[in-house]
């Protein structure tokens, strides 16, 4: 078998390339002149920035680089990483060895490595990154991503256990994924103490809180899921945990539902919220969260609360349009479908929701890049290829459970018992573009029903024959095992795998799941996951600043068709349906027997009835979860600084679809108020501390101002006193994330500044500070161009200040929307406390691909999206998941 080398990493491909998965040398001291380096340019402690480079000078511990972009800087060897790997192909060589040295003859060894060689080359394989970077790299370094470990035992020492678990696994760069469901719920008395415990949820918090302290520990960021089951009592304060600022920042959240369950929301029934008695005296060692068990064991559940399921339904729904929070996955469902049904439960997910996992499960991860196997000839897929690519690609995954290091001995019985594979795709975007098939469309339904099928079928063929060669897994019986619904759904359509399954045994329990593929993807220059392209164009910063790039497949399409639009094949993330999102979850997910981490988008006026029926329609197309992403949908997100005062209280009045769709908005004085909680200071405590501070009265009026800005639209609240701006809200980004941290701040000290003292035109004043800012981008041209957020809230000042005169009146409430390309004109017919706002509008501007952007942890520019269930920077690659 020839080889095709590809084309020489550039740009931000061989800086990941370098960055994450190359093989380094730790000691810089080796360094010399000619040596491929990544250098610290700049040595900020959040968001450093290095660059690649070549060494072309060194004097004692001083180095010259020479970067990609021709600049040469001075540095030190300590601001150094050294790579002993520059090329893709001494990383397939390395892996290729690595994975074939378990194999147990000389003669077998040298034939896998060929062909493991085979498939890497030029990226038909994309292995994981644990396995990219860890494999033969250090004996330290595990090859799997993510782990499940047993829900926590119900005492203060089980969930120190848990928690210990959980950091040395982060530690390692391991995401975490934990079910609460064995935890007693809130009041429920605590004997040894004598009192009353604080509930499942709280201690989720703490899980939170630590995963923050491993992010701000180490380069890279812990991720944790957590999940609870629709039985539990503490259910409603899961679900709306994160409208409470600060209790759980840190983890993405899952609600576990059963058949059951769906069929009470459909049916309208009541649903008992229950938890077992635990005065019976086998509940500290026979209780460990799986309730079905507990049931078994003939013992006694109590009925805690008895709601109707529609009104927890309706609650996950509007808490997931709010905020993409919770996620569901339909866990029933999952465990009928699992091949480990009859000995291993499904009890949680890794973080980014693609792997359900027993406890001590393991991520074992791999993406077969479908962009490869274009036979442009035929105009269609290379099947042959394809067929040999994912056979390889089973037992190079197979032979990661021999070759990695177990850190926990209970990960190792687990793993070695099961021995659980997960191979997915990357790249069918770009596939589905080279065909010419429009992603989401019934053609495309079609399609993935064949790929996948196909793909399944040749992955199940290659783990039956090693099992003939190598022997089954430890708990494989053929009977239940052909009894799961994947397999009778496999079978079915496949009667030789069946065949195959009888005859040889399976080596692997399960052989396929479709996880997030954010970095790597990226490094190899194709669309993630099975995700569609989340844009054809995009800004990246570079020597030049930051320009607009394109997707190489558009540009490609657009260079050979000049001044043509691309045709409707070429389908992005923002413009697919909601709907079509899911319907290519589902036509997929019929041949994965793990799960599917990916997002379904939607737009900004997708309305709460809307994510109902998307939720719904997930569950009756055999989804076994959904998460969406509503763009915009931070912009809305509900908080409150207090606790809450009862688990069952339903969520504060929200607003109406029809409220949030409406360009007027009028401001009352109990919104005005309630807004002003966060951010105004005790009166009484200004007035000792500073007499020169303006005291707040009680009701204040104003105008909220919708400006676009490069982290997203912004909300901005100009509030009036004496017919003066004296304070400013700022509404940006999602709650927990930087962006709303520091937009918060912004509005914080320019109401300082503006309610203290009397010197001068201080409205003035500000804007001239604060006009003009800039960032890492900017949106918009000319007049309409916005820097920043301080420049939006510049020009919003401003504004204000023009609609005030106009309007001859400085106390009313109206909406005023100022966007990129867009010039607005304004009337306002004043009666009593209503604006009847009338706006003529001219857009100029390109179409928007979101409205709502965050900061990337990793580079800090405002380019953090939500795809595949995960956040990935479209600027540096940065990837959550990966």
């Amino acid at each position: 078998m020839g080889t095709m080398q590809m084309k020489k990493l550039e740009g931000l491909s061989e800086k990941i390339f370098l960055d994450r998965y190359a093989l380094k040398d730790a000691d810089t001291n080796n360094t010399k002149v000619g040596d491929t380096v990544l250098v610290l340019t700049k040595d900020d402690q959040k968001f450093p920035t290095k660059e690649v480079g070549e060494v072309v000078e060194r004097t004692g511990k001083q180095v010259k680089v020479k970067l990609r972009l021709g600049d040469i800087v001075e540095s030190h060897i300590e601001k150094l990483t050294l790579n002993r790997e520059h090329s893709p192909s001494q990383l397939w060589d390395r892996l290729a060895g690595a994975m074939a040295s378990v194999e147990a003859t000389p003669e077998k060894k040298k034939e896998w490595t060929d062909k493991f060689r085979y498939i890497l080359d030029d990226w038909k394989l994309v292995p994981g990154g644990r396995i990219a970077a860890g494999a033969d790299a250090s004996d330290e370094l595990t090859l799997f991503n993510c782990y499940v470990i047993p829900s926590p035992h119900d005492s203060r020492g089980g969930i120190m256990t848990t928690l210990t678990e959980m950091t040395e696994i982060m530690s390692r760069g391991g995401g975490v994924g934990i079910n609460l469901s064995s935890l007693r719920p809130r009041r429920a008395i605590v004997k040894g103490v004598n009192g009353s415990s604080s509930g499942a949820v709280s201690w989720g918090g703490l899980f939170s809180y630590t995963t923050g302290l491993i992010e701000q520990g180490g380069s890279r960021r812990g991720a944790l899921m957590l999940m609870m089951n629709d039985w539990h009592p503490d259910l409603l304060h899961f679900i709306t945990v994160k409208s409470t600022m600060g209790e759980i920042t840190n983890a993405n959240l899952s609600v576990c539902v059963s058949n059951g369950f769906m069929h009470a929301v459909k049916e309208d029934l009541d649903w008992d919220l229950v938890f077992p008695d635990t005065t019976d005296p086998d509940y500290d060692t026979k209780w460990d969260g799986n309730l079905d068990a507990w049931k078994a064991l003939g013992k006694e559940v109590k009925v805690h609360k008895t709601v109707r399921a529609r009104e927890i339904w309706h609650t996950i729904i509007e808490m997931a349009w709010k905020s993409a929070e919770p996620g569901v996955v339909f866990m029933e469902r999952y465990n009928d479908m699992s091949n480990s049904w009859y000995f291993n439960p499904i009890i949680c997910t890794n973080p980014c929701g693609e792997q359900g996992l027993p406890a001590w499960g393991v991520c074992n991860l791999s993406a077969v890049n479908l962009a490869k196997f274009y036979d442009a000839d035929n105009h269609d897929v290379d099947w042959d290829d394809l067929g040999r690519t994912v056979r390889y690609s089973v037992r190079f995954l197979d032979n990661v459970i021999d070759k990695t290091p177990y850190h926990f001995e209970e990960n190792r019985i687990n793993q070695q018992g099961e021995r659980r594979i997960g191979l997915g795709t990357m790249g069918l975007a770009e596939l589905m573009i080279k065909l010419e098939i429009r992603y989401g469309s019934q053609e495309s339904l079609e399609f993935l029903d064949k790929l996948y099928g196909f793909m399944a079928k040749e992955a199940y063929l290659s783990s039956a024959e090693i099992a003939g060669e190598k022997g089954s897994f430890e708990h494989f019986i053929a009977e239940p095992f052909l009894q799961s619904g994947f397999m009778q759904n496999m079978t079915s359509a496949f009667p030789e795998v069946g065949a195959a399954i009888q005859e040889n045994g399976m080596r692997n329990v399960t052989v396929i799941t479709q996880a997030p593929t954010g970095s790597t993807g990226t490094m190899v220059g194709t669309s993630t996951g099975i995700e569609p392209y989340f844009a054809f164009e995009y800004f990246r910063q570079s020597r030049l600043g930051f320009d607009k790039q394109y997707v190489p497949i558009a540009q490609e399409w657009r260079d050979a068709h000049p001044g043509e639009e691309l045709p409707d094949y070429f389908v992005t993330a923002m413009t697919l349906s909601a709907q079509d999102h899911i319907r290519a979850q589902a036509a997929i997910q019929r041949w994965v027997d793990s799960s599917i981490s990916k997002t379904a988008n939607c737009p900004a006026d997708f309305t709460i009835e809307d994510t109902k029926q998307l939720y719904e329609l997930a569950f009756e197309l055999g989804c076994k979860g959904v998460t969406i992403y509503r763009d915009g949908s931070r912009d809305v997100q509900v908080l409150s600084t207090s606790d809450k005062k009862d688990d069952e209280k339903k969520l504060d009045d929200m607003k109406s679809t029809e409220e949030v769709k409406a360009e007027a908005k009028v401001e009352t004085p109990a919104a005005v108020e309630k807004k002003a909680v966060s951010l105004s200071i005790d009166t009484q405590t200004e007035a000792e501390v500073d007499k020169e501070y303006k005291r707040r009265p009680q009701i204040l009026r104003g105008a909220t101002y919708k400006i676009n800005t490069p982290f997203g639209m912004a909300y901005i609240t100009i509030n009036d006193m004496n017919g003066t701006p004296s304070e400013i809200f700022l509404n940006v980004g999602k709650a927990g994330s930087d962006v709303f941290a520091m937009a918060e701040a912004l509005g914080r000290v320019c109401s300082l500044f503006l309610r203290y003292g009397d010197h001068g035109n201080k409205v003035k004043l500000l804007v001239k500070h604060l006009k003009g800012i800039g960032g890492s981008g900017a949106i918009g041209f000319g007049a309409n161009r916005v820097e920043s957020i301080a420049d939006a809230v510049a020009k919003a000042l401003e504004t204000h200040a023009e609609f005030m005169i106009e309007s001859a009146a400085p106390y009313l409430s109206a909406a005023r929307e100022v966007t990129a390309g867009v010039a607005p004109t304004m009337k306002a017919a004043v009666s009593g406390n209503t604006a009847i706002q009338v706006k003529e509008e001219v857009d100029v501007s390109p179409d928007p691909v979101m409205t709502s952007l965050d900061l990337c942890p990793s580079c800090g520019s405002a380019s953090l999206i939500n795809s595949e269930g995960c956040k990935s920077c479209s600027n540096c690659g940065y990837s959550r998941c990966s």
